[in-house]
C-alpha cells in the first residue's frame, strides 16, 4: 500500500453486486476530511444492482461488466482500473470470485468484508449456518483478498452477540450495521500503519 502524501487521497474502486449499503457507508467515509480514500469508480457484475444508484447520487463513475466470459471481463476491469489510476479495491457484496490472475495484478490492494468471524463460516449462507450451529457469537471481518476464498490476512473483526430469538435474517441485519462501521475503520487502520 502506498503511503499518503500530504492530503492526496488514495483512488479507490468499490465492487458491488446488490444494494450497495457498504458502498454508501464507504462513500460517506471518503467524504470526510480525515479519510485516506476517495471513491472514484464503482464496478458491478449486475446491471440491476440497486447500489449503482449511488454512482448517480454522488457523481461517481460506474461500469458494469458481463462475467459470462470472466477472463475477458477481468481484462476489461483491469484496463478501467489502470485508466482511472485506482490504487485500492474494496469488495462490498461483490458476488463473483476473482481469479488468481486478477488478484496477482492487485496483490495487497484488494479488501473484502465478510459477514462472519473468519476463519469460521467462509462462503455463502453464513448467518444460516451460524444459527444452525447454535453459536453464541458471530460478526464481520475485513480482510485482504487472496487466491483462497475468504482466507486472506485479517485486518479487523467485530464480534456480535447472537440472541436466542435471532433468525438468520435478524442476525444479518445486526451484522450489516456493524459492517458499515467496520469497513471504514479497517481502511483507517491500514493507512495509519504505513
Amino acid at each position: 500500500m502506498e503511503k499518503l502524501i500530504g492530503f492526496k487521497k488514495v483512488k479507490t474502486a468499490v465492487f458491488i453486486s446488490g444494494t450497495g449499503s457498504n458502498l454508501k457507508s464507504l462513500i460517506k467515509f471518503s467524504k470526510l476530511k480525515k479519510s485516506p480514500i476517495s471513491i472514484n469508480l464503482i464496478i458491478s457484475n449486475n446491471l440491476n444492482a440497486k447500489g449503482l444508484n449511488f454512482g448517480n447520487i454522488f457523481k461517481i463513475k460506474k461500469k458494469i461488466f458481463n462475467f459470462k466470459n470472466q477472463d475477458l471481463a477481468e481484462k476489461q476491469i483491469i484496463s478501467q482500473l489502470k485508466k482511472n489510476k485506482i490504487k485500492l479495491i474494496c469488495l462490498a457484496g461483490f458476488m463473483k470470485i476473482l481469479t488468481k490472475n486478477f488478484i496477482k495484478n492487485f496483490k495487497g490492494k484488494i479488501l473484502n468484508i465478510h459477514p462472519s468471524l473468519l476463519p469460521k463460516y467462509k462462503g455463502l449462507n453464513t448467518h444460516k449456518r451460524t444459527i444452525q450451529n447454535k453459536e453464541r457469537f458471530s460478526g464481520c471481518t475485513v480482510h485482504f483478498v487472496s487466491s483462497k476464498l475468504d482466507s486472506g490476512k485479517i485486518i479487523i473483526q467485530k464480534k456480535v452477540r447472537i440472541n436466542k430469538n435471532d433468525t438468520d435474517k435478524s442476525l444479518a441485519k445486526k451484522i450489516l450495521m456493524e459492517e458499515h462501521k467496520l469497513y471504514p475503520k479497517a481502511i483507517t487502520n491500514i493507512f495509519s500503519n504505513l
